[in-house]
């Protein structure tokens, strides 16, 4: 028998998940959490085989939670956003699902893990420890959508990008890209030697900068290459300076 706990702030997407589980014979349901605190108390308790993770709960993230698990289980993570499964990858989950998921999708996902339960738990542990360190490690590329279609947009390619109430606007290849992942949550795993942080809503990529002046309070505007000015609050004029040789 497999055990399972649920990691989902949704309440429908926790009872779906549970009707899923249920209809298995090999599966047996542990226990569930609606926020990242939660999760992380219940499996460290529980230990259970298997875990469907949430990437965005409340309290802590998915990532956050499996960076600070005592417990190591097999992960699919389950997102309702499509520029999570590039990440749900890169850190080595045994799959993700992308919400609404079929229940065909959901049994692909666990005869996955079914299938590498076989592996030595060693190879597991390692695994799972691999994906701790790339989930504070620097991403690579974020999916993003366009006009029905979902693509990865390389970090090469963003000049900048700007916090707004819901979204992050992405500014790359001449267009905006609207995702749901906060700036500073994508500013931690960023290269900060690339991107920089000019004030609380605004990363800029320095490749993309055409030039930088003061203005009349000193404080320095950024002229990216598509014409766009930016000013750098006056802690980030400071440290920009500093750069300059």
């Amino acid at each position: 028998m497999t055990t399972v706990f649920i990691a989902e702030d949704e309440p429908l997407a926790r009872e779906t998940l549970r009707d899923a589980i249920l209809a298995r014979a090999e599966l047996q349901l542990v226990g569930e959490a609606p926020d990242g605190a939660l999760a992380l108390e219940r499996i460290n308790a529980l230990k259970p085989d298997v875990v469907f993770m949430d990437i965005q709960m409340p309290e802590l993230t998915g990532l956050e939670v499996l960076q600070r698990l005592a417990h190591l289980p097999a992960i699919i993570f389950t997102t309702a956003f499509d520029q999570y499964a590039v990440t749900a990858f890169e850190l080595n989950a045994v799959d993700y699902l992308l919400k609404p998921f079929t229940r065909e999708r959901f049994d692909a996902a666990v005869d996955r893990v079914l299938a590498e339960r076989g592996a030595p738990a060693e190879i597991l542990a390692q695994s799972l420890e691999q994906a701790r360190g790339k989930a504070a490690g620097p991403l690579e590329r974020i999916l993003v959508r366009d006009r029905g279609r979902i693509f990865p947009l390389v970090l090469d390619e963003i000049a900048y990008l700007k916090a707004d109430s819901k979204y992050t606007a992405i500014v790359a290849r001449g267009r905006t890209f609207l995702v749901r992942i906060g700036i500073s949550e994508l500013e931690a795993r960023l290269d900060p030697k690339r991107f920089v942080r000019i004030h609380r809503s605004a990363l800029v990529n320095l490749d993309f900068v055409e030039s930088m002046k003061a203005d009349e309070q000193s404080l320095l505007e950024l002229e990216m290459r598509d014409g766009t000015r930016l000013t750098a609050s006056r802690e980030a004029s400071r440290m920009l300076r500093e750069l300059a040789i």
